[in-house]
């Protein structure tokens, strides 16, 4: 049987987290919603981890948001629980400690772009159509989406997309920074692993240790930011792999970091 989930890892401590519901562009259903959560669990506990890459099998849909058929079954509490499933699942996606990367391999409406905003990094292919469409279905974003997309693109902006379920192409989300950068859809994948390949090469700890930092202070004062910067760096500089670092500097050598 085929997992709606599927995972892969390589030598370098990059995971491949790949949606596989082809038939439904891969919308969240419960149970595929369950696969990922797990998944995601199983790789918050890996302690060679370095980069994660998520997208959606083939190349039209990243995916479609909440199984609205599956949805359409369910009385009112039903209802309820499956949304806090889906913005629990999309915290977890941000919560990873390591860089994640988003690949949009083809169309991410709703729920489906509210998982691409969890991540650190969006690519997406040049025909990939995106965007927070649930105000024309009666709703309004519940992943997330109305408070990560004013962070990405400004307050008025994200106001503006939302109240209008403006569908974007990949050109207009890359002009508005949703998307950091854009490739024809068959470079999509090898680019991606690329840059996964590029933070790779980086200190593991100290790639926790930044995301940490950035994501727990961008929402503060300065002031505050700086100090969980500080208690970040702090835990920095005890690892082996900072005096790596330092030693391969001073030899001219590329550094060989474990992790620890």
């Amino acid at each position: 049987m085929t997992s709606l989930v599927e995972i892969s890892r390589d030598d370098r401590g990059i995971a491949i987290v790949t949606l596989n519901r082809p038939d439904a562009a891969h919308a969240l259903s419960t149970e595929m919603l369950h696969c990922l959560s797990d998944g995601l669990d199983e790789l918050k506990r890996d302690a060679n981890l370095r980069a994660v890459i998520l997208t959606g099998a083939g190349e039209k849909a990243f995916c479609a948001g909440a199984d609205l058929k599956e949805r359409a079954g369910m009385n009112e509490d039903k209802v309820k629980e499956t949304v806090k499933l889906i913005g629990d699942t999309i915290t977890a996606v941000e919560n990873l400690p390591v860089p994640v990367i988003a690949a949009l391999n083809g169309s991410a409406f709703g729920g489906g772009l509210e998982l691409a905003l969890a991540c650190d990094i969006r690519l997406a292919s040049e025909t990939a159509r995106m965007g927070l469409t649930e105000t024309a279905l009666g709703i309004i974003p519940g992943g997330g989406g109305t408070q990560r997309l004013p962070r990405i693109v400004g307050l008025a902006t994200a106001k503006e997309l939302i109240y209008t379920a403006r569908r974007l192409d990949a050109k207009s989300a890359y002009d508005l920074k949703i998307i950091n950068h854009l490739y024809p859809a068959r470079q999509l994948m090898d680019e991606a692993i690329k840059l996964a390949g590029e933070i790779a090469l980086n200190a593991p700890l100290a790639l926790r240790a930044a995301k940490a930092a950035i994501n727990q202070g961008v929402d503060t004062t300065l002031e505050n930011g700086l100090q969980i910067e500080k208690d970040c760096y702090q835990t920095t500089l005890k690892t082996r792999d900072r005096l790596e670092g330092l030693a391969a500097f001073k030899e001219k050598r590329k550094p060989v970091f474990t992790g620890l």
